[in-house]
Protein backbone atom coordinates (compact mmCIF):
# COMPACT_ATOMS: atom_id res chain seq x y z
CA UNK A 1 0.00 0.00 0.00
CA UNK A 2 1.26 3.52 -0.72
CA UNK A 3 1.94 5.81 1.58
CA UNK A 4 0.94 8.62 -0.30
CA UNK A 5 -2.53 9.54 0.57
CA UNK A 6 -4.94 8.44 -2.22
CA UNK A 7 -9.02 9.23 -2.29
CA UNK A 8 -11.54 8.49 -4.40
CA UNK A 9 -15.02 9.45 -5.40
CA UNK A 10 -16.75 6.11 -6.27
CA UNK A 11 -20.47 7.37 -7.84
CA UNK A 12 -23.08 5.20 -9.82
CA UNK A 13 -23.97 6.29 -12.81
CA UNK A 14 -27.85 5.44 -12.34
CA UNK A 15 -29.13 9.16 -11.92
CA UNK A 16 -28.22 13.12 -11.45
CA UNK A 17 -25.36 13.92 -9.67
CA UNK A 18 -27.16 15.09 -6.13
CA UNK A 19 -25.82 17.71 -4.04
CA UNK A 20 -24.89 15.18 -1.16
CA UNK A 21 -22.92 13.13 -3.60
CA UNK A 22 -21.10 16.29 -5.12
CA UNK A 23 -19.89 17.45 -1.98
CA UNK A 24 -18.60 14.31 -0.88
CA UNK A 25 -16.19 14.54 -4.27
CA UNK A 26 -15.41 17.97 -2.94
CA UNK A 27 -13.99 16.94 0.40
CA UNK A 28 -12.20 13.52 -1.15
CA UNK A 29 -10.89 16.24 -4.23
CA UNK A 30 -9.87 18.87 -0.96
CA UNK A 31 -8.47 16.49 1.26
CA UNK A 32 -6.10 14.68 -1.40
CA UNK A 33 -5.55 17.99 -2.16
CA UNK A 34 -4.34 19.02 1.42
CA UNK A 35 -2.06 16.44 1.92
CA UNK A 36 -0.20 16.62 -1.34
CA UNK A 37 -2.27 13.28 -2.20
CA UNK A 38 -3.94 12.34 -5.09
CA UNK A 39 -8.27 11.97 -6.18
CA UNK A 40 -9.41 9.40 -8.15
CA UNK A 41 -12.40 8.72 -9.59
CA UNK A 42 -14.46 5.36 -10.35
CA UNK A 43 -17.47 4.63 -12.05
CA UNK A 44 -19.35 2.05 -9.51
CA UNK A 45 -21.48 1.07 -13.51
CA UNK A 46 -21.58 -2.64 -12.17
CA UNK A 47 -25.50 -2.35 -12.52
CA UNK A 48 -25.79 -2.75 -16.16
CA UNK A 49 -29.81 -2.41 -16.29
CA UNK A 50 -29.60 1.06 -14.51
CA UNK A 51 -26.07 2.51 -15.40
CA UNK A 52 -25.97 4.91 -18.74
CA UNK A 53 -24.54 6.38 -20.29
CA UNK A 54 -26.21 9.79 -19.87
CA UNK A 55 -25.55 9.46 -15.76
CA UNK A 56 -21.97 8.37 -16.92
CA UNK A 57 -21.55 12.24 -18.81
CA UNK A 58 -23.69 14.03 -16.31
CA UNK A 59 -21.07 12.82 -13.78
CA UNK A 60 -18.07 14.39 -15.60
CA UNK A 61 -19.88 17.39 -16.96
CA UNK A 62 -20.94 18.15 -13.40
CA UNK A 63 -16.99 17.55 -11.28
CA UNK A 64 -15.60 19.39 -14.45
CA UNK A 65 -18.02 22.69 -14.41
CA UNK A 66 -17.24 22.09 -10.10
CA UNK A 67 -12.98 22.40 -10.86
CA UNK A 68 -12.80 18.66 -9.40
CA UNK A 69 -10.37 16.56 -11.68
CA UNK A 70 -9.03 13.26 -10.73
CA UNK A 71 -5.38 12.52 -11.26
CA UNK A 72 -5.65 9.33 -13.34
CA UNK A 73 -8.08 8.50 -16.18
CA UNK A 74 -11.52 7.23 -14.57
CA UNK A 75 -11.89 3.57 -13.52
CA UNK A 76 -15.19 1.79 -14.61
CA UNK A 77 -16.03 -0.78 -12.32
CA UNK A 78 -17.40 -3.03 -14.73
CA UNK A 79 -14.22 -3.27 -16.86
CA UNK A 80 -12.66 -5.34 -13.86
CA UNK A 81 -15.15 -7.95 -13.70
CA UNK A 82 -12.72 -10.41 -13.86
CA UNK A 83 -10.25 -9.38 -11.19
CA UNK A 84 -13.45 -9.33 -8.47
CA UNK A 85 -14.13 -13.29 -9.75
CA UNK A 86 -10.27 -13.74 -8.83
CA UNK A 87 -10.50 -12.88 -5.56
CA UNK A 88 -13.51 -14.35 -4.89
CA UNK A 89 -12.58 -17.25 -6.20
CA UNK A 90 -9.19 -17.30 -3.89
CA UNK A 91 -11.29 -16.58 -0.62
CA UNK A 92 -13.01 -19.88 -1.68
CA UNK A 93 -9.69 -21.79 -1.88
CA UNK A 94 -8.35 -20.54 0.99
CA UNK A 95 -11.60 -21.57 2.81
CA UNK A 96 -12.50 -17.74 4.05
CA UNK A 97 -15.77 -18.38 1.52
CA UNK A 98 -18.07 -20.84 0.35
CA UNK A 99 -20.47 -22.28 -2.05
CA UNK A 100 -24.09 -22.27 -0.74
CA UNK A 101 -26.77 -24.17 -2.97
CA UNK A 102 -29.62 -22.02 -1.66
CA UNK A 103 -32.81 -22.03 -4.33
CA UNK A 104 -34.33 -18.84 -3.56
CA UNK A 105 -37.30 -20.63 -2.67
CA UNK A 106 -34.88 -21.62 0.56
CA UNK A 107 -33.80 -17.84 0.83
CA UNK A 108 -37.39 -16.82 0.95
CA UNK A 109 -38.58 -19.29 3.65
CA UNK A 110 -35.36 -18.31 5.54
CA UNK A 111 -35.89 -14.59 5.73
CA UNK A 112 -40.08 -15.57 6.55
CA UNK A 113 -39.18 -17.40 9.27
CA UNK A 114 -36.87 -14.97 10.64
CA UNK A 115 -38.96 -12.43 10.41
CA UNK A 116 -42.04 -14.37 11.84
CA UNK A 117 -40.01 -14.79 15.03
CA UNK A 118 -38.53 -11.40 15.21
CA UNK A 119 -35.20 -12.11 14.13
CA UNK A 120 -33.34 -10.17 11.53
CA UNK A 121 -34.09 -11.54 8.14
CA UNK A 122 -30.30 -12.76 7.41
CA UNK A 123 -28.97 -15.88 5.78
CA UNK A 124 -28.52 -18.67 8.36
CA UNK A 125 -25.78 -20.67 7.26
CA UNK A 126 -27.15 -23.38 5.64
CA UNK A 127 -24.34 -23.96 3.35
CA UNK A 128 -21.32 -22.72 6.06
CA UNK A 129 -20.42 -25.58 6.91
CA UNK A 130 -22.08 -28.58 4.88
CA UNK A 131 -20.22 -30.49 2.27
CA UNK A 132 -20.98 -29.21 -1.62
CA UNK A 133 -20.91 -32.50 -2.45
CA UNK A 134 -24.17 -33.30 -0.96
CA UNK A 135 -25.36 -30.38 -3.82
CA UNK A 136 -27.42 -31.85 -6.45
CA UNK A 137 -25.14 -32.41 -9.82
CA UNK A 138 -24.61 -29.04 -11.45
CA UNK A 139 -26.80 -26.52 -9.04
CA UNK A 140 -25.84 -22.70 -9.25
CA UNK A 141 -24.09 -21.79 -6.21
CA UNK A 142 -22.94 -18.16 -4.88
CA UNK A 143 -20.14 -17.65 -3.14
CA UNK A 144 -20.53 -16.21 0.42
CA UNK A 145 -17.94 -15.08 2.72
CA UNK A 146 -17.47 -16.40 5.98
CA UNK A 147 -18.60 -13.44 8.39
CA UNK A 148 -17.02 -14.11 11.97
CA UNK A 149 -18.83 -15.36 14.72
CA UNK A 150 -18.21 -14.04 17.65
CA UNK A 151 -16.34 -10.39 19.19
CA UNK A 152 -16.60 -7.31 17.69
CA UNK A 153 -15.76 -5.06 14.90
CA UNK A 154 -14.23 -1.99 15.48
CA UNK A 155 -13.40 0.96 13.13
CA UNK A 156 -12.13 4.46 14.19
CA UNK A 157 -13.80 6.66 11.93
CA UNK A 158 -12.14 10.31 11.22
CA UNK A 159 -15.24 11.32 11.40
CA UNK A 160 -17.35 9.85 13.19
CA UNK A 161 -15.23 8.16 16.17
CA UNK A 162 -15.28 4.75 17.52
CA UNK A 163 -17.72 2.56 16.08
CA UNK A 164 -18.29 -0.60 17.38
CA UNK A 165 -20.27 -3.61 16.18
CA UNK A 166 -21.00 -6.81 17.19
CA UNK A 167 -19.76 -9.62 14.59
CA UNK A 168 -22.75 -11.19 15.37
CA UNK A 169 -24.85 -9.21 13.67
CA UNK A 170 -22.89 -9.44 10.19
CA UNK A 171 -23.95 -12.50 7.70
CA UNK A 172 -22.48 -14.43 5.48
CA UNK A 173 -22.83 -11.95 2.09
CA UNK A 174 -23.09 -12.95 -0.99
CA UNK A 175 -19.41 -11.94 -2.81
CA UNK A 176 -20.00 -13.80 -5.72
CA UNK A 177 -23.16 -14.45 -7.77
CA UNK A 178 -25.08 -17.79 -9.01
CA UNK A 179 -24.72 -15.95 -12.08
CA UNK A 180 -20.87 -15.56 -11.81
CA UNK A 181 -20.81 -11.73 -11.56
CA UNK A 182 -19.64 -10.29 -8.19
CA UNK A 183 -21.54 -8.17 -5.76
CA UNK A 184 -21.35 -3.84 -5.25
CA UNK A 185 -19.86 -4.81 -1.56
CA UNK A 186 -17.01 -7.51 -2.88
CA UNK A 187 -16.29 -5.42 -6.12
CA UNK A 188 -15.70 -2.04 -3.91
CA UNK A 189 -13.24 -3.69 -1.67
CA UNK A 190 -11.25 -4.83 -4.58
CA UNK A 191 -11.11 -1.91 -6.15
CA UNK A 192 -10.29 0.17 -3.31
CA UNK A 193 -7.24 -2.05 -2.89
CA UNK A 194 -5.78 -2.28 -6.23
CA UNK A 195 -6.27 1.57 -6.58
CA UNK A 196 -4.24 1.79 -3.42
CA UNK A 197 -6.78 3.97 -2.08
CA UNK A 198 -5.76 5.31 1.69
CA UNK A 199 -8.89 7.09 2.82
CA UNK A 200 -12.78 6.43 2.05
CA UNK A 201 -14.68 9.51 2.42
CA UNK A 202 -18.20 8.81 1.57
CA UNK A 203 -22.30 9.51 3.25
CA UNK A 204 -22.89 7.89 6.94
CA UNK A 205 -25.45 5.68 4.86
CA UNK A 206 -22.57 3.58 3.99
CA UNK A 207 -20.96 3.23 7.58
CA UNK A 208 -22.85 -0.59 7.63
CA UNK A 209 -21.66 -1.53 4.39
CA UNK A 210 -18.15 -0.78 5.73
CA UNK A 211 -18.09 -3.21 8.76
CA UNK A 212 -19.80 -5.87 6.19
CA UNK A 213 -16.46 -4.58 3.46
CA UNK A 214 -14.08 -4.68 6.63
CA UNK A 215 -14.55 -9.09 6.28
CA UNK A 216 -13.37 -8.82 2.71
CA UNK A 217 -10.42 -6.79 3.48
CA UNK A 218 -9.33 -9.08 6.74
CA UNK A 219 -9.95 -12.10 4.51
CA UNK A 220 -7.79 -11.62 2.26
CA UNK A 221 -4.88 -10.01 4.48
CA UNK A 222 -4.80 -7.08 3.10
CA UNK A 223 -4.45 -3.24 4.89
CA UNK A 224 -7.32 -1.47 4.98
CA UNK A 225 -8.49 2.43 4.17
CA UNK A 226 -8.94 4.82 6.90
CA UNK A 227 -13.05 5.63 6.55
CA UNK A 228 -14.83 9.25 7.36
CA UNK A 229 -18.08 8.83 7.23
CA UNK A 230 -20.07 12.35 6.50
CA UNK A 231 -23.35 13.23 7.90
CA UNK A 232 -26.15 13.67 5.08
CA UNK A 233 -27.74 16.94 3.92
CA UNK A 234 -31.61 17.09 4.78
CA UNK A 235 -33.84 19.60 3.35
CA UNK A 236 -34.44 23.18 5.63
CA UNK A 237 -37.02 21.27 7.34
CA UNK A 238 -34.90 18.59 8.25
CA UNK A 239 -36.64 16.47 6.17
CA UNK A 240 -34.85 14.09 3.56
CA UNK A 241 -33.45 16.30 0.17
CA UNK A 242 -36.16 16.11 -2.08
CA UNK A 243 -37.74 17.91 -5.17
CA UNK A 244 -40.17 19.66 -2.69
CA UNK A 245 -36.69 21.67 -1.17
CA UNK A 246 -35.71 23.01 -4.72
CA UNK A 247 -32.65 21.92 -6.95
CA UNK A 248 -31.23 18.91 -6.12
CA UNK A 249 -28.78 18.04 -8.45
CA UNK A 250 -25.16 19.72 -9.90
CA UNK A 251 -26.52 20.29 -13.20
CA UNK A 252 -29.99 21.85 -12.01
CA UNK A 253 -28.29 24.67 -9.48
CA UNK A 254 -25.49 25.59 -13.08
CA UNK A 255 -29.26 26.02 -15.22
CA UNK A 256 -30.64 27.80 -12.49
CA UNK A 257 -27.39 30.42 -12.85
CA UNK A 258 -25.09 28.98 -9.79
CA UNK A 259 -21.68 29.70 -10.16
CA UNK A 260 -19.00 26.88 -9.73
CA UNK A 261 -17.20 28.60 -7.08
CA UNK A 262 -20.20 29.66 -5.63
CA UNK A 263 -22.05 26.38 -5.94
CA UNK A 264 -18.27 24.54 -4.16
CA UNK A 265 -17.90 27.55 -1.36
CA UNK A 266 -21.43 26.66 -0.08
CA UNK A 267 -20.96 22.95 0.38
CA UNK A 268 -17.76 23.39 1.71
CA UNK A 269 -19.58 25.27 4.39
CA UNK A 270 -22.14 22.76 4.77
CA UNK A 271 -20.50 20.31 7.53
CA UNK A 272 -17.55 21.82 7.77
CA UNK A 273 -16.28 24.67 9.55
CA UNK A 274 -13.24 26.53 10.05
CA UNK A 275 -13.81 29.37 12.43
CA UNK A 276 -15.48 32.76 10.74
CA UNK A 277 -14.14 31.64 7.49
CA UNK A 278 -17.20 32.00 4.80
CA UNK A 279 -15.96 32.99 0.86
CA UNK A 280 -13.45 30.80 0.19
CA UNK A 281 -11.19 30.51 -2.88
CA UNK A 282 -10.55 27.01 -3.75
CA UNK A 283 -6.74 28.05 -3.10
CA UNK A 284 -7.81 28.84 0.38
CA UNK A 285 -10.34 25.81 0.39
CA UNK A 286 -7.30 23.39 0.22
CA UNK A 287 -4.75 25.11 2.49
CA UNK A 288 -7.75 24.70 5.05
CA UNK A 289 -9.63 21.47 4.73
CA UNK A 290 -9.17 18.62 6.74
CA UNK A 291 -11.69 16.17 8.22
CA UNK A 292 -11.31 17.59 11.95
CA UNK A 293 -13.39 19.96 11.00
CA UNK A 294 -16.29 18.03 9.58
CA UNK A 295 -19.33 17.92 12.34
CA UNK A 296 -21.19 14.69 12.85
CA UNK A 297 -24.50 16.21 12.49
CA UNK A 298 -26.67 15.98 9.27
CA UNK A 299 -26.55 19.64 7.62
CA UNK A 300 -29.78 21.30 6.45
CA UNK A 301 -29.44 22.79 3.00
CA UNK A 302 -29.85 26.67 3.40
CA UNK A 303 -31.22 27.92 -0.17
CA UNK A 304 -31.07 31.46 1.39
CA UNK A 305 -27.53 31.11 2.24
CA UNK A 306 -26.47 29.60 -1.17
CA UNK A 307 -28.28 33.01 -3.05
CA UNK A 308 -26.19 34.75 -1.03
CA UNK A 309 -22.94 33.57 -1.03
CA UNK A 310 -23.85 33.06 -4.97
CA UNK A 311 -24.09 36.98 -4.82
CA UNK A 312 -20.41 37.51 -3.52
CA UNK A 313 -19.12 35.16 -6.16
CA UNK A 314 -21.13 36.84 -8.90
CA UNK A 315 -20.14 40.55 -8.17
CA UNK A 316 -16.05 39.07 -7.73
CA UNK A 317 -16.53 37.21 -11.43
CA UNK A 318 -15.15 38.34 -14.02
CA UNK A 319 -17.12 41.10 -16.49
CA UNK A 320 -16.16 39.20 -19.76
CA UNK A 321 -16.99 35.21 -18.64
CA UNK A 322 -20.36 36.68 -17.27
CA UNK A 323 -21.34 38.26 -20.59
CA UNK A 324 -20.54 34.90 -22.47
CA UNK A 325 -22.83 33.39 -20.37
CA UNK A 326 -25.54 35.97 -20.42
CA UNK A 327 -25.41 35.54 -24.17
CA UNK A 328 -25.41 32.14 -24.47
CA UNK A 329 -28.90 32.27 -21.29
CA UNK A 330 -30.14 34.73 -23.98
CA UNK A 331 -29.97 33.19 -27.55
CA UNK A 332 -33.28 31.80 -28.29
CA UNK A 333 -35.44 33.79 -26.44
CA UNK A 334 -37.85 35.55 -28.72
CA UNK A 335 -37.28 39.00 -29.80
CA UNK A 336 -33.86 39.20 -28.31
CA UNK A 337 -30.91 39.24 -30.54
CA UNK A 338 -27.61 38.14 -29.21
CA UNK A 339 -25.19 39.74 -31.71
CA UNK A 340 -22.13 42.10 -31.15
CA UNK A 341 -24.31 45.29 -30.57
CA UNK A 342 -25.69 43.30 -27.88
CA UNK A 343 -22.20 41.90 -26.54
CA UNK A 344 -20.86 45.35 -26.52
CA UNK A 345 -24.27 46.80 -25.06
CA UNK A 346 -23.37 43.95 -22.59
CA UNK A 347 -19.87 44.03 -21.84
CA UNK A 348 -20.43 47.88 -20.93
CA UNK A 349 -22.93 47.58 -18.54
CA UNK A 350 -21.96 44.27 -16.52
CA UNK A 351 -20.25 46.14 -13.49
CA UNK A 352 -23.43 47.72 -13.10
CA UNK A 353 -25.81 44.91 -13.92
CA UNK A 354 -24.08 42.00 -11.69
CA UNK A 355 -24.14 44.10 -8.94
CA UNK A 356 -28.04 43.56 -8.47
CA UNK A 357 -27.94 40.02 -9.89
CA UNK A 358 -27.66 37.09 -7.49
CA UNK A 359 -27.85 34.33 -10.16
CA UNK A 360 -26.90 34.24 -13.97
CA UNK A 361 -30.68 33.51 -14.84
CA UNK A 362 -31.33 36.87 -12.84
CA UNK A 363 -28.69 38.35 -14.82
CA UNK A 364 -29.98 37.39 -17.81
CA UNK A 365 -33.29 38.89 -17.29
CA UNK A 366 -31.69 41.52 -16.30
CA UNK A 367 -29.55 41.89 -19.32
CA UNK A 368 -32.47 40.95 -21.81
CA UNK A 369 -33.58 44.57 -22.49
CA UNK A 370 -29.84 45.09 -24.01
CA UNK A 371 -31.28 42.98 -27.18
CA UNK A 372 -34.91 44.16 -27.64
CA UNK A 373 -35.77 45.71 -30.73
CA UNK A 374 -38.33 48.50 -30.71
CA UNK A 375 -41.06 48.66 -29.86
CA UNK A 376 -40.42 47.25 -26.23
CA UNK A 377 -42.92 45.65 -24.12
CA UNK A 378 -43.81 46.98 -21.02
CA UNK A 379 -44.21 45.31 -17.74
CA UNK A 380 -47.37 46.88 -15.14
CA UNK A 381 -45.10 49.44 -13.14
CA UNK A 382 -43.36 50.84 -16.42
CA UNK A 383 -46.13 51.44 -18.09
CA UNK A 384 -47.67 53.11 -15.19
CA UNK A 385 -44.94 55.70 -15.23
CA UNK A 386 -45.10 56.41 -19.43
CA UNK A 387 -48.18 58.80 -18.58
CA UNK A 388 -48.72 61.24 -20.86
CA UNK A 389 -46.96 63.81 -18.89
CA UNK A 390 -43.73 61.87 -18.98
CA UNK A 391 -43.99 60.98 -22.49
CA UNK A 392 -44.20 65.24 -23.18
CA UNK A 393 -40.56 65.05 -20.89
CA UNK A 394 -39.01 62.29 -23.24
CA UNK A 395 -40.05 64.26 -26.45
CA UNK A 396 -38.10 67.21 -24.71
CA UNK A 397 -35.80 65.55 -23.09
CA UNK A 398 -34.61 63.74 -26.58
CA UNK A 399 -33.81 66.61 -28.20
CA UNK A 400 -31.09 67.18 -25.45
CA UNK A 401 -29.84 63.81 -25.27
CA UNK A 402 -29.74 64.02 -29.50
CA UNK A 403 -27.28 67.28 -28.74
CA UNK A 404 -25.11 65.30 -25.87
CA UNK A 405 -21.88 65.63 -26.75
CA UNK A 406 -19.62 63.54 -26.14
CA UNK A 407 -22.27 60.48 -25.50
CA UNK A 408 -20.66 59.19 -21.88
CA UNK A 409 -22.15 58.72 -18.97
CA UNK A 410 -20.73 61.30 -17.27
CA UNK A 411 -21.73 63.43 -20.09
CA UNK A 412 -25.52 62.22 -19.91
CA UNK A 413 -25.32 62.43 -15.92
CA UNK A 414 -24.88 66.42 -16.15
CA UNK A 415 -27.29 66.65 -18.78
CA UNK A 416 -29.99 64.71 -17.20
CA UNK A 417 -29.33 66.68 -14.27
CA UNK A 418 -29.26 70.34 -15.91
CA UNK A 419 -32.55 69.10 -17.71
CA UNK A 420 -34.36 68.62 -14.62
CA UNK A 421 -33.36 71.88 -12.79
CA UNK A 422 -34.71 73.94 -16.02
CA UNK A 423 -37.95 71.62 -15.80
CA UNK A 424 -38.76 71.90 -12.24
CA UNK A 425 -38.45 68.21 -12.01
CA UNK A 426 -36.76 66.04 -9.27
CA UNK A 427 -33.86 64.03 -11.38
CA UNK A 428 -36.01 60.86 -10.36
CA UNK A 429 -39.02 61.77 -12.18
CA UNK A 430 -36.61 61.99 -15.23
CA UNK A 431 -34.94 59.03 -14.48
CA UNK A 432 -37.70 56.67 -13.97
CA UNK A 433 -39.87 57.68 -16.95
CA UNK A 434 -36.37 57.66 -18.85
CA UNK A 435 -35.84 53.95 -17.42
CA UNK A 436 -38.60 52.37 -18.11
CA UNK A 437 -38.48 53.75 -21.67
CA UNK A 438 -35.25 52.46 -22.28
CA UNK A 439 -35.59 48.56 -20.38
CA UNK A 440 -39.18 48.09 -20.84
CA UNK A 441 -39.20 47.66 -16.30
CA UNK A 442 -37.89 49.89 -13.66
CA UNK A 443 -34.86 48.10 -12.85
CA UNK A 444 -31.30 48.80 -14.12
CA UNK A 445 -28.16 49.98 -13.68
CA UNK A 446 -27.29 53.94 -13.01
CA UNK A 447 -29.64 55.48 -15.98
CA UNK A 448 -26.83 57.36 -17.50
CA UNK A 449 -24.19 54.49 -17.79
CA UNK A 450 -27.72 52.49 -19.58
CA UNK A 451 -27.84 54.89 -21.91
CA UNK A 452 -24.11 55.21 -22.66
CA UNK A 453 -24.20 51.45 -23.29
CA UNK A 454 -27.26 51.27 -25.52
CA UNK A 455 -25.33 54.37 -27.32
CA UNK A 456 -27.24 57.75 -28.93
CA UNK A 457 -29.32 56.08 -32.21
CA UNK A 458 -30.79 52.86 -30.00
CA UNK A 459 -31.68 55.37 -27.15
CA UNK A 460 -33.41 58.32 -29.75
CA UNK A 461 -35.11 55.16 -31.42
CA UNK A 462 -36.52 53.48 -27.79
CA UNK A 463 -37.88 57.38 -27.05
CA UNK A 464 -39.10 57.62 -30.37
CA UNK A 465 -41.18 54.08 -30.33
CA UNK A 466 -42.51 55.20 -26.82
CA UNK A 467 -43.50 58.74 -28.23
CA UNK A 468 -45.77 56.56 -31.55
CA UNK A 469 -46.97 53.90 -29.19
Amino acid sequence: MTTKIRTRFAPSPTGLLHIGNARAALFNFLYARHHGGEFLLRIEDTDRERSTQQAVDVIFEGLKWMGITPDEAPVFQSSRQERHTEVALDLLAKGQAYKCYCTPEELKEMRETAMAEGRPPRYNGMWRDRDPSEAPAGAPYAVRIRAPREGETVITDLVQGEVRVANTELDDMIILRSDGTPTYQHAVVVDDHDMEVTHVIRGDDHLTNTFRQLMIYRAMGWTQPQFAHLPLIHGPDGAKLSKRHGAQSVVEFRDEGYLPEALCNYLLRLGWGHGDAEILSRDEQIRLFDLDGVGRSPSRMDYAKLLHINGVWMREADDDRLTADVLQRLAGREGVQTDEVTRERLRVLMPGLKERARTLAELADSAAFLGRQVPLSFDAKAEKLLSPEARTMLGDLARDLAAADPFTAEEIDRLLRHFAETHGHKLGQVAQPLRAAMTGTTTSPGIDVTLAALGRDEVLARIGAVLRS
